[in-house]
């Protein structure tokens, strides 16, 4: 009988996840464009056995003096670096659906897969920051339910283009001078309300399965889209209770699409400082918020929660945002850190800043190896999450703490694996294929 282990994804994202990571005095803020700085961090987190490295992504940032996350390299070229470079860790890169074309992000994608053997993961969003749309040429940013809207239809029409030319379809018979079989291939015909597509792609279906579809929306339209087409979800939870609601509503909606609960994997973000006594692991913490200025403090919390702070004064509270407009959003990320200031008697700004300073709305876990695991372990075996996405306090030196100390604390629970079931993040992770037609590769499949 297989034993359920927790999945665990390294969220990178440089200098490191708190605000003031940069000022860090053992930061590697120097390196975030250095691809040898960048090869020893997934190195490091495949010799830890995660599952896969994450990078995020976003424009339209205000560029000032204390910028730093704000300046990154493009995801989808970082991981198709790093697939040279690793062997068996996935490759996750975000790219939004509001301000591409599905033939685009279908063939970046199943090119990254091909080249590094069944590897590849793409980070659907929808473009949160209005500011975004100024960058392509647009006067207005979609509203939330168009965004979603288009991005169901976006992502089934990638699903279709990854699926044009069977895995199978490449004869390469060089006697009788046959190199395709046509009858594998499959042209797509997609006439939608936002895509009309005709063609294949130029490259066929990887036998290792379709790249992984990863979403982070928790929104209604977030939780249904995740439903019918992600097999990873990156959501943001405080408490148990939360997340177990949010895990039950999720699981709940794949029977409609014909799906089994062990089909998605859910993976909630968790921002963790750690150390070997619990006074050291708070004193990492206090350091780093001490590095916070008032003026990045409003500007970070502004970006997080898409709501102008910048004029307020970091001793007041937290403004209500029943007076700001746009009631067509749902602003997830402000709701949850709304409610954070209000269980926790959060009565500034500053006081709210510091708390999100590295979690921005994820839980965030501060104490010794033992202390971590027990919570995650709690929502593990709770139905509160089929894993996490770790989030750094700053980079090299808050991972490599995470992995020295967490890691082998949850290997000795036999809560997470001491080495990969496969070579394929499909494997590694539990999922099945998703290419029609193509060859059932055991190895590519793993434990479920």
């Amino acid at each position: 009988m297989t034993v359920r282990q927790m999945k665990l994804g390294a969220f990178i994202m440089l200098p490191g996840h708190h605000v003031a990571s940069w000022r860090h005095p053992d930061s590697g803020a120097d390196r975030t464009f250095d691809l040898a700085y960048l090869t020893e961090i997934a190195r490091t987190a495949e010799r830890a056995k995660f599952d896969m490295i994450f990078f995020a992504d976003g424009f339209g940032s205000n560029l000032n003096e204390h910028s730093s996350s704000a300046l990154k390299l493009d995801p989808v070229i970082l991981i198709s670096a790093l697939a040279a470079v690793t062997e068996k860790i996935g490759l996750a890169a975000t790219l939004t659906t509001t301000y591409n074309e599905p033939f685009h992000v279908a063939r970046k994608f199943s090119s990254i897969n091909h080249l590094s053997g069944g590897r590849a993961a793409w980070n659907v969003v929808t473009s949160a920051n209005d500011k975004e749309s100024f960058l392509f040429g647009k006067d207005k940013h979609l509203e939330h339910a168009s965004r979603y809207e288009r991005a169901e239809e976006f992502v089934e029409l990638v699903q279709k283009l990854w699926q044009s030319i069977d895995a199978d379809a490449l004869v390469i018979d060089k006697e009788q001078g046959r190199f395709l079989d046509v009858d594998k291939v499959h042209p797509v015909d997609h006439d939608g309300k936002w895509f009309k597509v005709t063609g294949t792609l130029d490259n066929p279906a990887s036998p290792h399965g379709n790249p992984v579809i990863v979403q982070a929306g928790s929104s209604e339209s977030g939780k249904e889209l995740a439903a019918k087409t992600a097999e990873v979800i990156f959501t943001a939870w405080q408490t148990l209770e939360e997340a177990q609601a949010f895990y039950r509503d999720v699981k709940g909606r794949l029977a409609t699409y014909g799906r089994e609960k062990d089909e998605l994997k859910i993976m909630p973000g968790v921002f963790i400082t750690v150390a070997k006594t619990e006074e050291e692991a708070l004193a990492k913490q206090k350091e780093l918020n001490g590095y916070i200025l008032p003026e990045v403090g409003l500007a970070y919390l502004s970006g997080f929660t898409n709501i102008d702070l910048s004029g307020y004064d970091v001793d007041e509270p937290l403004p209500d945002i029943s007076s700001i407009e746009d009631k067509t959003n749902p602003r997830i990320r402000y709701n949850i850190i709304r409610d954070i200031a209000k269980r926790e008697n959060l009565t500034s700004i500053r006081a709210v800043y510091e708390r999100i300073a590295g979690a921005r709305g994820h839980r965030e876990i501060v104490g010794t190896p033992s202390q971590i695991a027990d919570q995650l372990e709690e929502w593990f075996l709770n139905e509160g999450a089929d894993g996490f996405n770790i989030m750094s306090p700053y980079f090299p030196g808050g991972f490599e703490d995470i992995i020295e100390l967490v890691v082998p604390e949850l290997q000795r629970r036999g809560l997470f694996r001491t080495e990969y079931e496969s070579g394929t993040l499909r494997g590694n992770l539990g999922l099945p294929l998703s290419v029609a037609k193509a060859e059932k590769d055991e190895a590519a499949v793993g434990p479920v």
